[in-house]
């Protein structure tokens, strides 16, 4: 019997690589499909204009029929775009530190932090990873790691998909009630950008889908709480197994 597929996709400015941590504990059990979103590690550079449908349809051909997509960040609009636009597929939904339905101070910090982007990579990058990391007992070579994933990126390719990232998610609003299939929102108790209470808007918004917080910890849930996030993926699979 073929073991059923899991697909990780992962974060704006991030790449395959983040999902290591969580896809160790998946490996024995699942069939794991790890792609580069456009615009990120291995893949040519985002053109400018580039959009949430240019994203989502770009990864679509490396995702089977069927799968589980575990979408992280701007990879969870991704996968809700996918839900919405390529239901067959997709099986269900975890959705890991997303956002949702940014209230207008939400969406001029993350838009001020595509400025500074703009302005100082650098800074914009040792920022990200205080948010993600910050009292966290992340082992130091992970958090070394990500800034390295971080400044590897072309520049404008990263503008282009962080704007994505910073405005997506009111396209999408319009249509969330539109996803139907059983969904698990996820995020850190602790996380500043994708906070619980966008996870509790997310969770209301889809017809099927249930809010879980983890307790102290932030962004990088994948990284920091594998094993959290891992029963989070396996209950929602194991409950709807025979749907």
């Amino acid at each position: 019997m073929s073991k059923p597929t899991i697909v990780l996709l992962h974060g704006v400015g991030l790449d395959h690589t983040m999902w290591e941590p969580t896809a160790e504990l998946l490996a024995d059990r699942f069939a794991l499909v790890t792609p580069d979103l456009p615009g990120h590690g291995r893949k040519r550079p985002a053109p400018a204009g580039t959009t949430l449908e240019y994203l989502a349809l770009g990864v679509a051909p490396e995702i089977p029929p069927g799968a589980h997509l575990v979408g992280f960040s701007l990879g969870a609009l991704v996968a809700q775009y996918l839900a919405l636009r390529r239901p067959d597929l997709v099986a269900t939904l975890t959705l890991v530190s997303s956002v949702c339905r940014r209230t207008p101070a939400e969406r001029e910090a993350v838009l001020e932090r595509l400025h500074v982007a703009r302005a100082d990579f650098g800074t914009a990058v040792s920022a990200s990873l205080h948010r993600w990391y910050a009292d966290t007992d992340v082992d130091a070579e992970w958090v070394s790691r990500t800034g390295a994933t971080l400044h590897a990126n072309d520049m404008e390719s990263f503008h282009n998909c962080y704007r994505v990232f910073a405005t997506a998610d009111a396209e999408l609003d319009p249509e969330l009630y539109r996803i139907v299939i059983p969904a698990v929102a996820v995020t850190g108790a602790d996380d500043p950008g994708s906070t619980p209470e966008m996870t509790h808007r997310l969770a209301a918004a889809l017809p099927n889908c249930r809010a879980v917080i983890v307790s102290e910890a932030r962004h990088m849930l994948p990284v920091q709480r594998p094993e959290a996030l891992v029963d989070c993926v396996t209950t929602l699979i194991g409950d709807n197994a025979h749907a």
